[in-house]
């Protein structure tokens, strides 16, 4: 994996995967290491995000390394019409390895044709969101002790959601039978749903949560994005399509947990946020073991 960029999570292989799964937990154990002291991580985010560019700038730090870059596009000289290709290729010379998020699908493997250092994808467009696979499927693994063999449900967004599209590309290694939650118009794209068959595993479609929520180990729930939308209108039409209830949760199985990329709007009411099921936010604290994993085997620092 060393100076190795990380832009799908196709890009790595199941072996890799489950290996940065393995150093992250050795980061859980003992999150704060100075093996990274000297290097620079650069993060650039053209599109916004919280969890995504805080949880790697405390992984760079927690390391030792020195952490450039933004958090809005209009700071940087994209606004003064400076090309990708040209950013990428400055920024390069500035650190060692590029975390970046852009609105564009295709971004990210651009950059990583460009740069002279390796280029981790932070969410380009609706494609794909390959750190936020690698933490769920840390979650997966951590609450279930397994990742082979499990039902997962998929809530909301399929369409648009980039989590989902990288989600499913990874569990596809572990004979899952995915449970596909949607309305009519966001459903998965065919693209992914190929990746499913290739594998000869199973998939189910449903309108409703209720249909599957008593048969996964896993309910994954997504939020429906208005970023993603041409129309408002077709926005207004699903948003509040799917809101998780904790009286919804009653007859779920005893190991069941629910994941959610965050941020979420109303589609997970706060009444579940105390339940057992709920693992949405050690989901996210999980984020920074794995993404100071990816860090430490690209620039081959473990």
């Amino acid at each position: 994996m060393k100076n190795k960029s990380l832009i799908s999570i196709t890009d790595f292989s199941k072996k890799e995967y489950l290996e940065i799964l393995d150093l992250a937990e050795e980061f859980e154990k003992q999150p704060v290491q100075n093996i990274a002291n000297g290097k620079v991580v650069a993060t650039l985010f053209f599109e916004p995000s919280t969890r995504t560019r805080l949880s790697f700038e405390s992984a760079a730090n927690r390391m030792g390394a020195k952490v450039i870059g933004f958090s809005d596009a209009s700071s940087s000289s994209t606004s003064k019409g400076e090309s990708l290709v040209d950013t990428i290729k400055t920024v390069s010379c500035y650190a060692d390895i590029i975390v970046m998020r852009h609105p564009l699908e295709g971004a990210a493997r651009l950059a990583s044709e460009v740069a002279s250092v390796p280029i981790i994808n932070a969410g380009d467009g609706a494609n794909q969101h390959p750190t936020q696979c690698m933490l769920d499927l840390y979650s997966i693994r951590k609450t279930q002790n397994t990742l082979d063999n499990l039902n997962i449900a998929l809530v909301g967004d399929l369409k648009y959601g980039r989590t989902v599209h990288s989600l499913v590309e990874a569990m596809c290694n572990f004979n899952t039978v995915f449970h596909l939650i949607s309305p009519e118009s966001l459903k998965l794209p065919s693209s992914v749903k190929m990746r499913i068959n290739e594998k000869k595993l199973k998939y189910y479609q449903y309108r409703e949560i209720q249909d599957a929520i008593d048969k996964v180990d896993i309910l994954y729930m997504t939020r429906v994005q208005r970023e993603r939308f041409l129309d408002i209108q077709d926005y207004e039409k699903v948003k509040n399509t799917y809101i998780l209830d904790y009286s919804m949760l009653a007859k779920t199985k005893p190991q069941m947990k629910i994941l959610h990329p965050l941020p979420r709007v109303n589609e997970i009411n706060t009444n579940v946020d105390n339940t057992p099921q709920a693992y949405y936010f050690q989901q996210a604290q999980n984020g920074v073991y794995v993404r100071q994993a990816l860090i430490a085997a690209i620039l081959a620092l473990k």
